[in-house]
């Protein structure tokens, strides 16, 4: 499981350190992609490949899936890491998730999220306001928090 919260500053030739707690875990190769709220996902292989199954049965006659498909399918690369622990994102992905100097990188159950440092920080304000609120809705799906 990922979790956590790191922050780390990504070079001028689109190279990133990921946390060694993400590392082993995430394997070689593993998959990053667009994600929602403009972050990047990374996935280990065995995650992606069930998300990818979970995807493939969406109905292909339904806009809506396929917009959502070819949008996390096209956006995606199987990446390594260099022998310094940092992965080099291309530039489509560092433009999408507005990856300039300074990123989170943070840990979500079954993913790593990848984050520039200004929309985590107003992602975070927001959403720490309604944590109660989003909370109160979770029972609604029987989770004790």
């Amino acid at each position: 499981m990922f979790m956590g919260e790191y922050r780390h500053a990504i070079d001028e030739k689109g190279r990133l350190i990921i946390p060694s707690k993400f590392r082993e875990e995430l394997g070689a190769p593993f998959v990053i992609t667009r994600g929602l709220d403009n972050c990047l996902f990374a996935y280990p292989r065995t995650e992606w490949k069930q998300l990818e199954e979970k995807l493939k049965s969406l109905p292909f006659t339904r806009a809506d899936a396929r917009a959502f498909t070819r949008f996390f399918f096209s956006g995606a690369i199987e990446a390594e890491l260099d022998k310094q622990g940092r992965v080099t994102l291309p530039v489509n992905l560092r433009q999408y998730a507005k990856l300039e100097k300074e990123c989170v990188v943070i840990g979500v159950s079954n993913r790593v999220e990848i984050w520039s440092g200004e929309s985590w920080e107003a992602y975070y304000a927001a959403s720490e306001d309604s944590f109660n609120e989003i909370a109160e809705k979770l029972v609604d799906f029987n989770l004790e928090l």
